[in-house]
């Protein structure tokens, strides 16, 4: 009786030993995962601070150069040089414009961050204004996706190996996101779950970024599928409208 009891509290110790254990790690993940995050939007929002003052200052002296030209009576090279201008803003303007306000301000912070990374950038993208699909869990998804799509290229020590493509439309009445990007070799998994490298380690905030997305894609009631090659990634998410 006394040996069984003896058991028994064994047991519940263990149990709550372990239960303690997992707590533990759980939280050591969402922690890591947070920081991570809150590293990557501090990233994006100094890049558009850097870019915002470039503009500032080309503009400072595109306006200086053209009151120059007027001050001189200069019509036909201020005309010239406005012309100029205007094909130079056309070939630079690459905004992504997709229909939707929230898909466009994650699609243009992440990716205007990866081409500051020296990752070549391809990307297509077509979202109505209007959606049944939650748009919270869609930034969700969509960021996540290109997070770890910049840091599977960033593994990658040659820049001209770097890209992402992007592509993002309706298809057969759902709205289909398919995300591929170069890698340094194959990455591995854990089951059904990939890991990455970052610093030598394996980055367990990465791995509880796809988490994040498998259980947004649950939610909505979508598929997903990843594919991964030797130097190739590629994740494919169908959610129904």
């Amino acid at each position: 009786m006394v040996f069984a009891a003896g058991i028994a509290a064994a047991a519940i110790l263990l149990l709550i030993l372990a239960k303690y254990y997992i707590e533990r790690m759980v939280d050591k993940r969402i922690s890591a995962y947070q920081n991570d995050l809150l590293e990557k939007h501090c990233e994006e929002v100094e890049n558009m601070y850097r870019q915002t003052r470039g503009w500032r200052h080309d503009y400072h002296n595109h306006i200086q150069t053209m009151k120059a030209h007027l001050a001189m009576g200069e019509l036909d090279r201020l005309s010239a040089y406005l012309n100029e201008l205007d094909a130079d803003l056309t070939m630079v303007d690459t905004v992504i414009k997709t229909g939707n306000v929230m898909i466009d301000a994650v699609l243009n912070s992440k990716l205007s961050l990866a081409k500051t990374r020296g990752i070549h950038v391809e990307a297509k993208a077509l979202v109505p204004k209007e959606l049944p699909v939650s748009e919270v869990e869609l930034c969700l998804i969509v960021g996540n996706l290109l997070d770890n799509a910049m840091e599977a290229c960033m593994g990658i020590l040659e820049e001209e190996k770097r890209f992402i493509r992007v592509y993002i439309d309706i298809l057969k009445g759902q709205l289909y996101i398919y995300v591929m990007n170069s890698t340094q070799g194959t990455p591995k998994r854990h089951g059904k779950i990939y890991l990455s490298t970052k610093n030598g380690r394996e980055n367990s905030s990465h791995g509880f970024g796809l988490m994040r997305i498998d259980r947004a894609v649950a939610r909505c009631h979508g598929y997903l599928e990843r594919q991964a090659e030797e130097g190739v990634f590629v994740t494919e998410v169908m959610l129904p409208l």
